[in-house]
């Protein structure tokens, strides 16, 4: 209880004690007025003395009936209190309507858009990536995403894949770029001084030992015997030049007869199962033999060393950390996502609220419980004190005035 106004009151009852003993001589009108107000004020101040008292205890210790109304209606106080918590002040309802107006997500969202530039979130930003990298195990991870490819290969269509590449060969007309790549190649090589020397020296000595009868044999010799290698080779060099060249002329009907025979093998090859069966069988088998761990261990090992060091710098922050919690923020600001997450937290809360609303009241008496009458009384005395010692100040000053009144109005009578 505060002690001014503790004092307050025991100064009122002073007071009118005081006035009533001090007025007891006075023989006078003016006396008598006096003495009857100060005993109205000290009957009344006294009266509302012992009814203030008679909440918390005995008055003097004495045991009135109708007195230390708390103590003895302590249980019933406490479940009307629960009562008027659960059901009048914080009823499930006005709960769920004050969560409702509060717009949490809104002030949520807003709050967070002035921290996201803030040197405490960049810090944050930083320690959690670092973090979480720390905790990444390339080698555990390694099995685990070589069992995957593994499985992610053999699963796929090999039918399906052929198909496309043929398709992807036939509409981007790969078929005649290889084409001319060879005959390029072919027409350098060709080109060579070397080449005509081989060439010469291959046919003449193919053409040596060639072995016929009678005068076709002395025709190959004579033949033999004008022309040599060099040039033997200088004919079959511009023969298969002028081949080249031939077939690397577009218009050219020898090109597009092996255009469309090339072409024709491709679009027969998307339905040749023997060709299907290889690939998968060489697909199992190179990925049966072939250990990936080891490789992807190092490689997640670089990568997380790698990673380390950019989550700590300044371009991770504003490249990609910062825009990105910027663009969820704004993300979440639309008004689909945001109806759409109040929706599913004030679901949450009310299936909490209905589920827990009854601890309110077993919470309050529970730590109701705990206290003793004596720590309660004090407790509830130093709460509203002030205004219950203002009721005994009240009823000594309103008895004093009601007494000057009283006996004014009996004078005059």
């Amino acid at each position: 209880m505060a002690p001014k106004s503790k004092y307050l009151a025991g100064t009122s009852l002073a007071v009118m004690g005081a006035g009533f003993l001090s007025t007891l001589p006075l023989d006078t009108t003016t006396g008598a007025i006096l003495h009857g107000a100060f005993e109205a004020g000290l009957v009344g101040g006294l009266a509302d003395w012992f009814a203030v008292t008679a909440l918390f205890r005995h008055p003097l210790g004495i045991p009135i009936p109708h007195t230390a109304l708390l103590p003895k209606n302590r249980q019933r106080v406490t479940a009307g209190l629960i009562h008027m918590l659960e059901h009048e002040w914080l009823t499930k309802e006005s709960i769920m309507e004050k969560l409702q107006k509060a717009d949490i997500i809104s002030k949520s969202l807003a709050w967070f858009e002035t921290q996201i530039h803030t040197k405490a979130t960049r810090t944050v930003i930083i320690n959690v990536a670092r973090k979480l990298l720390e905790h990444v195990q390339p080698e555990m991870l390694a099995p685990y995403i070589e069992k995957e490819l593994k499985q992610y290969v053999l699963a796929v269509d090999t039918k399906r894949i052929v198909t496309l590449m043929i398709d992807r060969i036939l509409q981007d007309r790969y078929d005649e770029k290889a084409l001319d790549y060879v005959l390029t190649k072919a027409k350098h090589w060709a080109e060579k001084e070397q080449t005509k020397i081989t060439l010469g020296n291959v046919a003449l000595k193919a053409i040596q030992n060639i072995e016929l009868d009678g005068f076709l044999q002395f025709a190959l010799k004579s033949f033999i015997n004008v022309i040599d290698a060099d040039k033997l080779g200088g004919f079959i060099q511009e023969f298969i030049i002028g081949g080249i060249h031939s077939l690397q002329n577009e218009e050219n009907d020898n090109r597009r007869s092996l255009l469309e025979k090339l072409q024709s093998e491709l679009e027969k090859s998307k339905n040749n199962e023997e060709l299907m069966n290889s690939i998968d069988s060489w697909k199992i088998s190179i990925m049966e033999s072939y250990n990936m761990s080891s490789l992807l261990t190092d490689l997640l090992t670089n990568i997380k060393q790698r990673a380390l060091i950019f989550v700590q710098t300044d371009a991770f922050l504003e490249k990609y950390a910062i825009p990105l919690l910027e663009k969820m923020v704004a993300s979440l600001k639309q008004p689909s996502y945001k109806i759409y997450i109040e929706h599913n937290l004030h679901k949450r809360i009310a299936g909490f609220i209905e589920t827990n609303h009854h601890k309110i009241g077993k919470l309050v008496q529970e730590n109701l419980n705990k206290l003793d009458d004596a720590t309660l009384i004090a407790m509830i005395e130093n709460n509203v004190g002030k205004d219950l010692q203002w009721i005994r100040v009240n009823g000594a000053v309103c008895g004093f005035i009601i007494g000057l009144l009283l006996e004014t109005g009996k004078i005059f009578i």
